[in-house]
């Protein structure tokens, strides 16, 4: 019976989250916790595959004990089980240990269930480096297809996923073999209002949640912050943008004023690029 795993994790709304202004780094206290966006649409494409082809659909994350409800939504949207790896261990992870650890935890599901597919959202809001897809890809030693807007067929008898993957200038037609990861966009689906009997699910719903402990062959040096290369020097908001300019006198005044803006903003563009 086909497996397919969902990543996803948790995240603070970044359409309202603030920065704090003495550390320059994010207030997570300040902005309500969502599944992340792009993880949504890779968890409805999984129920979708999974309601076309028979299945189960499991999601897997790794966070704090709040997580869960990030869990809870995803059985919300179809998902059958819910895993989560917590610990103090995993704090402070970058893109590596995280990788690292969402792959011991995808071998300890595969123990109980063997993985034919694992879907992960394209990139997180509050991180936006589409790594950890990849990156678990690369430690299970199965083939990575990123950007991918339409799953066009699977068949887990002959092993074989075709897909399309999202390109600047249109899309390409992709074949590969099973087990194998996707990193999904937006657009690959729409995702609906949960039905009733769903929200009463994931209301009740426990996920399974394994401490560092419980997870097998495991390398301390490579989790959290000891296992994380990645040092961020600084982080700042955005300026606030200028106010505009206000064109005065007659229509040949005014068109005079803009052509003399946009001439001085292409040679400050000209002068940037020189200095790359």
């Amino acid at each position: 019976m086909l497996h397919i795993v969902a990543c996803i994790k948790q995240v603070p709304d970044t359409k309202v989250i603030k920065m704090n202004p003495k550390t320059n780094t994010m207030d997570r206290a300040s902005a309500p916790a969502i599944l992340n966006p792009y993880d949504a649409h890779a968890v409805e494409e999984a129920v979708r595959l999974k309601n076309k082809y028979g299945g189960t659909v499991s999601v897997v994350t790794m966070g704090p004990p709040p997580a869960v409800k990030a869990i809870r939504k995803c059985i919300e949207i179809g998902a059958d089980e819910g895993y989560m790896i917590s610990d103090r261990a995993f704090a402070g992870a970058d893109t590596l240990a995280t990788s690292y650890a969402l792959t011991k935890a995808i071998n300890k599901i595969s123990e109980i269930k063997p993985v034919d597919l694992i879907i992960c959202g394209k990139m997180t809001i509050d991180g936006d480096t589409g790594q950890v897809g990849p990156g678990i890809a690369r430690r299970l030693d199965i083939p990575p297809l990123t950007s991918v807007n339409k799953v066009v067929e699977m068949q887990k008898e002959d092993s074989y996923l075709v897909v399309h993957r999202k390109l600047e200038d249109g899309y390409e037609i992709v074949q590969t073999t099973l087990p194998c990861l996707l990193s999904v966009e937006k657009e690959i689906n729409e995702v609906p209002y949960s039905s009733f009997p769903n929200m009463l699910k994931a209301a009740r719903y426990q996920p399974v949640i394994w401490s560092v402990n419980d997870l097998e062959d495991i390398d301390r040096k490579q989790l959290g912050l000891k296992g994380s290369p990645t040092i961020v020097a600084k982080v700042w908001g955005p300026p606030k943008p200028e106010g505009g300019k206000i064109l005065e006198g007659n229509p040949d005044e005014q068109v005079q004023q803009l052509l003399s803006v946009v001439l001085d903003k292409k040679e400050l563009f000209a002068e940037m690029r020189g200095s790359k």
